[in-house]
């Protein structure tokens, strides 16, 4: 019988506070991730429990946690996506949950007066946590590219290899080949040169650490580098294996690392900036 996640996003307040100290006071997200489901002892089906499209619940409420947080003054956060702990932060090793949540909500309370928002549009606490339901820009385009042909998605991933530098990419997808399905040449500097097979895996949930072991098989004499690409997302026992000592290692790009380079490439996404108008009252007065 599978575990359950139970632990809602408050709850994760004081075990993220508590990674990112023992994590020096900064680490990325699937750092913080990993030493929080340690920390709690959270299972395998806890942690690739999925609570959206492709986004497991224990991602899902640490973001909120993380984002209560850096409101509360503790955390913040660049675009690179490091999470470090503020001055705050670093003296504070425990929170008050209930304390937290009532200092943002009354701060969204104040914000939007002073928008001049109504009262009754001022939203509660259920209010925002159903806007937590949203999906985000990356479900939407995973979910996509979950519906289009698995040649078509092997062909995104020879284009996705090109744009980022590889030379000689093709699709060699073949049967009984140990998930192979296509290779490249990725050269560092005009000197060293590294060949690459790569599996295409258009997938939608957990990728396991059995898929990794039978293309680190496949690869073996037969390139340098091996990468897996999944709209899914990868197991912590999947990770473990493609690191594991001893072993060739394999680069894993799952479905939020896809997102973001397709986004990063423009690669069937376009950015629209919104442009805001301010009018400088001051400015026609003194005329």
């Amino acid at each position: 019988m599978k575990e359950v996640f139970h632990y809602k996003y408050d709850d994760l307040f004081n075990p993220t506070l508590k990674a990112l100290h023992h994590l020096g006071g900064s680490g990325s997200i699937d750092e913080i991730e990993d030493v929080v489901a340690s920390d709690l002892n959270l299972s395998d089906d806890q942690v690739n429990e999925i609570h959206r499209g492709n986004t497991s619940k224990l991602s899902y409420r640490l973001a909120w946690a993380r984002n209560y947080l850096k409101r509360y003054g503790l955390l913040e956060n660049s675009s690179r996506g490091i999470w470090a702990l503020t001055e705050a932060g670093l003296k504070t090793t425990k929170v008050d949950q209930e304390k937290v949540k009532r200092k943002v909500v009354s701060d969204d309370r104040r914000q939007s007066l002073k928008s001049k928002t109504k009262s009754n549009d001022i939203p509660t606490e259920t209010e925002v946590n159903e806007e937590l339901e949203k999906y985000t820009w990356q479900e939407l385009l995973l979910e996509e590219l979950q519906k289009i042909d698995p040649s078509a998605f092997e062909r995104l991933c020879q284009r996705l290899l090109r744009e980022l530098g590889f030379q000689n990419v093709e699709v060699t997808g073949r049967a009984n080949d140990g998930g192979i399905d296509g290779k490249g040449m990725l050269r560092l500097g005009g000197v060293l040169s590294f060949h690459v097979i790569f599996q295409a895996k258009r997938y939608k949930g957990t990728v396991s650490p059995s898929i990794v072991r039978d293309f680190r098989g496949a690869m073996v004499g037969r390139a340098d580098k091996g990468l897996i690409i999944t709209t899914g997302n990868f197991s912590r026992e999947a990770k473990r294996e493609a690191s594991r000592d001893g072993a060739p290692p394999i680069d894993l790009m799952d479905g939020k690392d896809l997102a973001e380079k397709l986004k990063e490439l423009g690669l069937g996404i376009d950015i629209e900036l919104v442009e805001k108008v301010i009018i400088k009252n001051d400015w026609y007065r003194n005329l």
